[in-house]
């Protein structure tokens, strides 16, 4: 990483993290992790060195948004309540007064207080620490108040991350942000190794199955009842199909409506008569156990019915993995599956996804070819590549505010690794 001080970077990373069950949690953990560690260790397991020894790219702390009382791990510094406005300056005035060099602040509107999660703007009010938000949506079509956000956000921050091109577009001319603010990072992936589903599929149940996998929080609103209906015609050319949904239902969901849309897409698979082509694992698994699941997978599946959609991490992972994908033309499937790395189906047309999907169960060359350039294209997504990126781009902000009123920035050494420079470009 580049060079600014005798010490190693010190960051504060704010979101909301495990044990919370949610995408930004399990992100915003994999992100201080890959930020914290330059590379594998020798046996090939991540060195996360929070303490700042030799193998530390990073010294990082987490700010937990929390409003329940969680078991967090020491990691976790401090806590902001997502409900007490006193809060927001209470953690703005404790980050200020510790010698963070940098806050890598995750935003969605629904993980803070307020209309909108309009209260994160009071932390970077606050906050006296070059900051770099990482925005995980960029709605095309924002409300007023949600377009202010946003923008504020951008006012406020030395650069705003977003995981797309698209997202990136959006910004100046819908939000007003400053493009030269902007950078796209992509979003991380781990990095598992590229295999032939046959070998793992024994270790999930599946021998001999062709299996179609879809993973994530279960909720209304990610189009899977479009994925089932599509099996329906799956099943006609491929008769021991097999489609996995795996996930527990979402943990605010279940708190209002217990399983009731469980429940709703099972009484669905029984009419159509796929109770034997359809596996619902209740769970939320741990990295070890999605990855297996990922890789027993021979398709994998996005059906999202809106195409404002700028990230997806199960999209992500998926490719990372090397499967054959079949999406929704939302917006962030169609720049990560361009150029051959997917095929894209219309918008709540069962029958055409169910073609494709068969398509690829059928014709092996097809399938493989696809499988290959998407595991090409994830290794610039692996978290290794994406935590350097992030600690390049953190500094160069440290280094930036470091320099004298109208005077030149420090000077940093490039990244060693070529590939870490690719995973950062502007928007």
């Amino acid at each position: 990483m580049g060079s600014f001080g005798p010490r190693a970077l010190r960051a504060a990373f704010v979101g909301t993290y495990p044990p919370r069950q949610c995408g930004i949690a399990t992100f915003t953990s994999d992100l201080a992790e890959a930020v914290a560690t330059p590379g594998p260790a020798s046996d090939g397991r991540a060195i996360w060195a929070r303490t700042g020894s030799a193998r530390s790219a990073a010294t990082v702390d987490i700010v937990a948004i929390d409003d329940e009382q969680r078991d967090f791990p020491a990691e976790v510094r401090l806590r902001l309540r997502a409900d007490r406005p006193a809060d927001y300056l209470g953690v703005a005035d404790r980050l200020n007064r510790v010698s963070y060099d940098v806050v890598s602040v995750q935003h969605e509107f629904g993980i803070y207080g307020g209309p909108d999660g309009e209260r994160v703007l009071d932390l970077l009010d606050e906050l006296e620490i070059p900051v770099v938000t990482t925005l995980h949506t960029v709605l095309a079509h924002p409300s007023d108040h949600q377009r202010r956000i946003v923008r504020e956000i951008g006012r406020s921050s030395s650069r705003v991350v977003v995981l797309s091109h698209a997202a990136a577009n959006r910004l100046p001319s819908i939000y007003d942000v400053d493009p030269t603010t902007v950078r796209v990072i992509p979003h991380g992936v781990p990095d598992l190794p590229f295999v032939d589903p046959e070998t793992i599929k024994p270790l999930v149940g599946l021998s001999g199955r062709p299996t179609v996998l879809s993973f994530g929080l279960l909720s209304p609103g990610k189009g899977y009842e479009l994925a089932i209906r599509a099996m329906a015609a799956v099943v006609r050319e491929v008769k021991n199909a097999c489609y996995v949904i795996l996930g527990a239902t979402h943990p605010e969901l279940r708190r209002r409506e217990g399983e009731a849309y469980r429940e709703s897409l099972q009484v669905l698979v029984a009419e159509l008569g796929l109770g034997r082509h359809i596996r619902f694992v209740d769970a939320y698994v741990d990295m070890s156990t999605l990855g297996r699941w990922l890789r027993a997978a021979d398709v994998f599946v996005t059906p999202y019915p809106g195409a404002e959609q700028v990230a997806s991490g199960t999209l992500a992972y998926a490719l990372g993995t090397g499967k054959a994908l079949v999406s929704t033309p939302y917006a962030y499937a169609q720049e990560l599956l361009a150029d051959g790395r997917g095929r894209l189906v219309p918008f709540g047309d069962s029958v055409v996804m169910g073609r494709e999907i068969a398509r690829f169960l059928t014709d092996h060359r097809a399938r493989d070819e696809a499988r290959r350039l998407a595991y090409e294209h994830g290794r610039k997504m692996i978290w290794p590549v994406v935590g350097a990126a992030y600690r390049r781009l953190f500094v160069e902000v440290v280094a930036e505010a470091a320099a004298p009123p109208g005077g030149r920035p420090l000077t940093l050494r490039p990244l060693a690794d070529a590939r870490d420079r690719e995973a950062t470009s502007l928007g």
